[in-house]
């Protein structure tokens, strides 16, 4: 609004016109600090200033009445002094014309000495001299108030401050003249000594210089701390203005730009101290200040673009359930406009939607989500997620409520179909004729397990849930079956126990799998227990076929000992025939004789025995250089009467493997069986040839090994995979059954080893037989291990 150009043109005249200039001059002052510090340090130290002064002419004023007494004490003390001599010698003339010359000063009004009755003697108004003052005026009555009279005064007690008949303030100061041994002794022999005062000097002075000179001082005082306030009032005003004002304001558009979000470019008031550290605060709040308005903008945008583009219809409704705003795909979906009722615009009703999540949502203020169907415009049902958030006001009231719709008939599809998918593998799951088992990755506890689990081990679905799987094993090493279950190791021969105590031999094998909340392990446990007694049976039969074939050697082997028995028992007898006993040493040696020999039969036949049992399915450390010692004790008649040479080369402390003695025995006589059946096929077919079979014993890394060569003609390479199939034999008929290889091949497998062929036609054939060592209880080398 423009301003009038003069003042006629102000309405209201004058009065009104000055009114709002101050109140506007008032207003600004009430919004200056600056302004406002300035009135009131003004104020204050005007105040103080005037206070100082006041203070300060007050203690002028004393010092200057203090010093005009002690100068008045002096002049008296002075002039009774210079009358000492006059009055001494009484005369009073001199005496007379001494006050009166002293009186002519021009500050002295008045100089009167006083005899002991209140006469005054002498005078510089000689009109006085003569009369005879009252004792009970002021200046007599400070001594005699009392009788006797008082001797001594103080100054002050002496000092009368008074007006005059001209209203001129006056000082009056009474000095009394004592008794001294001159006025009672010569030359006086007037006054007797008994006498204290002789008389009184009263003197009046005129305080009206002193008084000018004090206003003079006070005026000059006043104008003195009036300009002094008035220039420290100023340097202030200058002081506030260039470190406060000036700092303030620039602080302000500082402020004003950053919450514009434009025109700011920094703030340095290139002061250091509070001030400036105000404005580099500022500074750097604003320049932090507008990065997070433009990070703001920016997220603001691409919530913005989220809005738009998110997958799924966003809409913002009223109590009305009026449509306020949407996102881009509800646009492009529905064709709505802002203000159409959302149940028109979704289902094509008159009326809203029967349990609606938005009302309920305005109701209770609390987000509310469903799902609803509706019909396409094809004709097919659609499957929505909906989901209400409420938006409030600043005063925490709901006056909209956004509704997010997600099209789930895919999803809903999907889940139908894989509801039945799950039933589907459920029931394969219960049917398998395995056992089946899901686990918990961290305990090994049981979640599920299918029907088989229960014939298998006798005991009812809901035993088995909530138990541990190692429980099942019975043998005690846990810690190495959940090692190998743990590290999804396949477990070819693991006894478990039954409910009823049974123990059964399963085949188990473990794998992880998805279960609903985490990872667990799916575990099959398959009995083998029957196939497992049925291949018991298979090695037992071929341990027969074995003994069977070895019959003649071992009746040779057995034949020795039996023959040197009865040497022994020959000569014996003929040693007793006579009459002469034979020598006690020969007694001795033929029972060790025959005690040795019988020992080695006994060897023989326990071996033959144990060879012959069946075996048990138990791991335990077993020596397998003294394993093939063993079998080669036994085997060795039968290499001797085929004229075969046995070199052998065992390395000493050997380590020992985790297998069963009594099975690597048949897998070390079946392979020299084999041995022993090339050598001699090739020996037939090559008169002349060498007949030789190696064996050797040693360990390295891991493995302790063990090697069978023979010289016969070597194994050809097209059958070398086929040599350890069951039933398979290049022998003729008659001469083998095929099973000695496949039987070996077994055995080592179980125990976690391997058996490999080296050979090349014509050159003999090697077995390597390498088996893990045996590392402590759990049995376990640089591989894990078989059952």
């Amino acid at each position: 609004m423009a301003r009038p150009e003069n003042n006629h043109a102000a309405p209201g005249g004058p009065l009104p016109r000055f009114a709002a200039a101050a109140g506007g001059l008032f207003t600004r002052i009430r919004r200056s600090l600056i302004t406002k510090l300035a009135i009131i340090c003004g104020a204050a130290l005007m105040f103080f200033f005037f206070l100082w002064s006041s203070l300060n002419m007050e203690a002028m004023e004393a010092l200057s009445m203090a010093n005009t007494v002690s100068d008045i004490d002096r002049l008296g003390t002075t002039i009774i002094l210079g009358l000492h001599d006059s009055m001494l010698t009484y005369a009073p003339d001199a005496t007379q014309e001494i006050v009166r010359n002293i009186g002519t000063q021009r500050a002295i009004k008045s100089i009167r000495v006083y005899n002991k009755r209140g006469e005054i003697k002498y005078s510089n108004l000689t009109s006085e001299i003569g009369t005879v003052t009252d004792i009970k005026q002021e200046a007599c009555y400070v001594c005699h108030r009392v009788e006797p009279p008082l001797v001594r005064l103080d100054i002050r007690e002496r000092t009368r401050v008074f007006t005059d008949d001209a209203d001129r303030q006056c000082i009056g100061i009474i000095f009394p003249i004592g008794n001294d041994p001159s006025c009672s002794g010569d030359p006086c022999h007037v006054h007797s000594p008994g006498k204290k005062i002789l008389g009184l000097l009263d003197m009046v002075v005129s305080l009206e210089a002193p008084q000018a000179n004090l206003a003079r001082f006070s005026r000059i005082n006043f104008l003195m701390a009036l300009a002094i306030a008035a220039a420290v009032f100023l340097i202030l005003v200058l002081c506030l203005h260039l470190l406060v004002n000036r700092p303030v304001r620039k602080m302000m558009r500082a402020t004003r730009a950053i919450a514009a979000g434009v025109g700011f470019e920094g703030l340095d008031l290139r002061q250091s101290d509070e001030m400036g550290e105000l404005g580099r605060a500022i500074g750097a709040m604003g320049r932090e200040v507008l990065i997070k308005q433009a990070e703001l903008a920016r997220q603001m945008k691409r919530y913005q673009d989220l809005f738009e583009h998110v997958p799924c219809t966003i809409t913002v409704q009223d109590r009305d359930l009026r449509l306020i705003s949407y996102n881009r795909q509800f646009a492009d979906e529905f064709h709505a406009r802002p203000g159409e009722y959302c149940y028109k615009v979704y289902k094509g009703l008159d009326a809203p939607c029967r349990n609606c999540p938005v009302i309920r949502t305005f109701e209770d203020g609390a987000p509310h989500a469903t799902e609803e169907i509706t019909t396409a415009k094809d004709g097919g049902t659609r499957s929505f997620f909906v989901s209400t958030a409420p938006m409030t006001d600043a005063a925490g009231n709901v006056n909209a409520v956004m509704e997010i719709s997600l099209d789930i008939t895919d999803s809903k599809f999907l889940e139908e179909e894989l509801e039945r998918s799950r039933r589907k593998y459920l029931a394969i799951f219960s049917c398998i004729p395995t056992a089946l088992f899901v686990l918990d990755r961290a305990s090994l506890t049981i979640l599920e397990c299918n029907a088989t689990a229960e014939e298998v081990y006798g005991c009812r679905q809901s035993e088995l849930i909530g138990r541990n799987f190692l429980d099942f094993f019975a043998d005690r090493d846990r810690i190495g079956y959940e090692r190998r279950i743990r590290g999804q190791t396949a477990i070819d021969r693991a006894r478990h126990q039954k409910q009823n105590g049974e123990i059964i031999y399963v085949s188990v094998r473990v794998s992880t799998a998805a279960f609903p909340g985490n990872e667990v392990y799916l575990v099959s446990a398959t009995d083998i227990t029957r196939r497992l007694e049925t291949e018991q049976q298979l090695i037992q039969a071929s341990k027969m076929a074995t003994l069977g074939e070895m019959a003649t050697s071992v009746a040779h082997e057995l034949n020795q000992p039996l023959t040197v028995i009865q040497t022994i028992a020959d000569l014996l007898a003929r040693k007793t025939r006579g009459d002469a006993s034979p020598p006690r040493e020969l007694f001795r040696e033929m029972a060790e004789g025959i005690g040795k020999h019988i020992a080695r039969a006994t060897r023989i036949i326990s071996h033959m025995r144990e060879f012959g049992r069946k075996s048990e399915m138990k791991v335990e450390p077993v020596d397998l250089g003294e394993v093939l010692t063993r079998t080669l004790e036994l085997f060795s008649q039968q290499l001797k009467v085929r004229n075969i040479e046995v070199t052998c080369d065992i390395v000493p402390d050997l380590p020992p493997v985790a297998a069963e003695g009594n099975r690597l025995e048949q897998v070390f006589m079946n392979l020299l069986l084999n041995a022993r059946d090339a050598i001699e096929d090739h020996a037939a077919a090559s008169p002349g040839a060498d007949k030789r079979i190696s064996l050797r014993v040693l360990a390295d890394d891991d493995w302790v090994r063990a090697e069978i060569g023979d010289t016969g003609a070597g194994i050809a390479p097209e059958i070398q995979d086929k040599a350890f199939e069951p039933f398979f034999t290049t022998k003729a008929v008659g001469k083998g059954t095929g099973l000695g290889l496949s039987i070996s091949y077994g055995i080592v497998k179980d125990y976690g080893g391997a058996i490999d062929i080296v050979s090349r036609p014509g050159q003999g054939a090697r077995f390597v037989v390498r088996l893990p060592r045996h590392l402590g209880e759990n049995g376990q080398s640089g591989r894990q291990l078989r059952d």
